[in-house]
């Protein structure tokens, strides 16, 4: 549910305690962009520590609590961040991951209203940058995946999908392939995919989620196996489904085939690649 991109802080140049300060900034930001988290963490909370109203110090640091998963110090950090800076979709957008994934965590008198919370600043996010694809797609991940009572449904879903798909016609076809997958709709999902393969074969987001529905559906085994394979030739970015996902779903079309060798050979790689995932563990030890 969360995104990882380079941000760049703005240098600020007032005299000679402004260019400590910018000096300081790009120290901290070259830490980060290093992945040195550590480093870098101790490096933005000195500069908030000097400059308390350094919304992109604060932004940062809750970035970084979410990547050590702790969501409860990020909605901390963010909060502050959207304060100082209340124009910037991708701070509402990061606040919004840090909501949900604290309410994933959180009690059941608690958890409706940091869900609620997760909602409204997604939708803050979208307000504030219409044309900002990443905001659209947290809320449409959001309504498609929350029930009614928290403010989801499939119909906001759907709207959020086709509004991502007048500005990316192959990303917001994938988004409404999903609906259809969630809907059981296989074979309007199926064939959505088949005009999105013709159109984007230099894309590999088809055949992941064409071999995803095969393997949740049953049908189309072959072709939905040689999708998956082909998917995994690639090296995914951080916005594609990663491996690990990839080998699960071979591995259940292979387990429909009757392959139990080659499923549990797919679910070894992909715990291998992610040894804490419960659906992995768990397929792994039905074939034992």
């Amino acid at each position: 549910m969360v995104r990882r991109f380079l941000r760049i802080l703005p240098l600020l140049f007032f005299g000679c305690g402004g260019l400590l300060r910018a000096d300081s900034t790009a120290q901290a930001l070259e830490l980060y962009k290093a992945k040195r988290f550590a480093e870098a963490r101790t490096a933005f909370e000195q500069l908030i520590a000097a400059e308390p109203t350094n919304g992109s110090a604060a932004f940062y640091l809750g970035d970084m609590a979410l990547t050590r998963d702790a969501p409860e110090e990020a909605v901390q950090w963010l909060e502050k961040a959207t304060a100082l800076t209340p124009n910037s979709s991708e701070y509402f957008r990061e606040l919004g991951d840090a909501y949900g994934l604290s309410a994933q965590r959180a009690g059941l008198f608690s958890k409706l209203g940091l869900a609620q919370k997760s909602k409204a600043a997604y939708e803050h996010a979208v307000a504030l940058a219409p044309e900002d694809l990443e905001a659209r797609y947290s809320l449409f991940n959001y309504c498609r995946q929350a029930p009614s009572i928290a403010g989801g449904g499939m119909d906001q879903a759907r709207v959020q999908a086709l509004e991502i798909q007048k500005r990316d016609e192959l990303r917001g076809a994938l988004a409404l392939v999903e609906l259809s997958v969630a809907e059981h709709k296989f074979d309007e999902a199926f064939a959505t995919l088949d005009t999105v393969r013709r159109r984007h074969p230099e894309s590999p987001l088809p055949d992941y989620q064409f071999g995803r529905a095969c393997a949740m559906c049953g049908q189309q085994l072959d072709q939905g196996a040689a999708a998956l394979r082909h998917y995994l030739t690639i090296t995914p970015d951080e916005n594609q489904p990663p491996l690990w996902a990839a080998h699960w779903r071979l591995g259940q079309i292979l387990e429909k085939m009757g392959d139990i060798a080659g499923a549990r050979a797919e679910f070894a790689a992909a715990l291998k690649l992610n040894p804490t995932q419960p659906q992995l563990i768990e397929s792994a030890q039905r074939l034992k």
